[in-house]
């Protein structure tokens, strides 16, 4: 179990990771702040440079994930910055990811907030200090109801102060 949770961890918080780069910095092809910004703001996130700045800290905290350090958190960032992805973007394109439907959102989102349910693992930095036998980083129902909680009522209230997406270009 703790090998599979080992994984999981490496898998998603590295990619979630990955992508948060992309935004903040363009590393791996990303378009950092300023390009991201502006896609943002075609979406409707205003102003798009701060938003794309919070949306790259959340996925980047996939690093957190990754080593399994403040894992509720982190799995809570992860998950609600997947589900404004979903809302936002994806969802209206249906499941599929071919169609840029939101299955791959879907999939990292809740495979970071399961972490919170299940904790890091023994071979995690919030095991080996000792912080997943303490009150909010303990795993189990708690923990994890309550990152979804949190994770669900940021992401309802990002998507409530969001202004109408900006129409595409006539041609």
């Amino acid at each position: 179990m703790e090998v599979g949770l080992l994984i999981l961890r490496l898998a998603v918080g590295l990619t979630l990771w990955a992508h948060g780069m992309q935004k903040l910095f363009g590393w791996f092809g990303g378009y950092g702040l300023e390009g991201t910004g502006k896609f943002f703001e075609q979406l409707g996130f205003v102003p798009g440079k701060r938003n794309a700045f919070m949306a790259g800290f959340c996925e980047g905290s996939g690093l957190l994930l990754a080593l399994g350090f403040a894992t509720p958190l982190a799995a809570l960032f992860c998950f609600s910055v997947m589900l404004v992805a979903t809302l936002s973007v994806h969802l209206k394109n249906g499941f599929f990811i071919q169609k840029q439907g939101y299955e791959y959102n879907l999939v990292l989102g809740l495979s970071a907030l399961s972490l919170a349910f299940t904790g890091p693992g023994s071979y995690s930095v919030d095991a080996m200090l000792g912080l997943n036998q303490m009150g909010p980083y303990q795993p189990g129902l708690t923990v994890g109801l309550g990152a979804f909680a949190v994770g669900v009522i940021g992401a309802l209230v990002l998507m409530a102060t969001r202004k109408a997406p900006a129409a595409p270009p006539a041609k």
